[in-house]
């Protein structure tokens, strides 16, 4: 039983962008299953920018597939932004990488990909690249 002033540990806190509500939806419902707080969702880059500057969250997850902007220019915004955040990348191909050969965010699923896959990245696995 917890006395008063005692603080369990945080929730941390999401955004998702995707362009489909359908991808969302998902991506919302995956995350709460993993226990994080969802604080905001955008259907392209420019709204997914001002949550995260708005409400700072530990985890940016992005669709490729937005409905205006470009995901890797979300991604690298969102991280001179916010330095700290995570940030999953869901694509549909292998082709995710920048022509210097950077992946350009922490994690990259590639769809189909399972569940087991979306808690690793969000644990903070250390591999850059998680596939189907």
């Amino acid at each position: 039983m917890a006395t008063t002033g005692e603080v369990g540990p945080a929730t941390p806190d999401a955004v998702v962008a995707a362009g489909e509500d359908e991808t969302r939806v998902l991506l919302r419902g995956l995350l709460r299953l993993h226990h994080l707080r969802v604080v905001g969702e955008a259907e392209g880059a420019t709204p997914a920018l001002d949550l995260v500057a708005r409400h700072r969250p530990q985890v940016l997850v992005v669709d490729v597939n937005l409905t205006e902007g470009s995901a890797t220019d979300l991604v690298d915004a969102a991280k001179r932004a916010l330095p700290g955040v995570r940030v999953i990348l869901v694509a549909h191909t292998g082709r995710v990488t920048r022509a210097d050969g950077r992946v350009p965010a922490d994690v990259v699923l590639l769809r189909p990909f399972r569940i087991r896959e979306l808690a690793e990245a969000l644990r903070g696995s250390e591999a850059p690249v998680a596939t189907a």
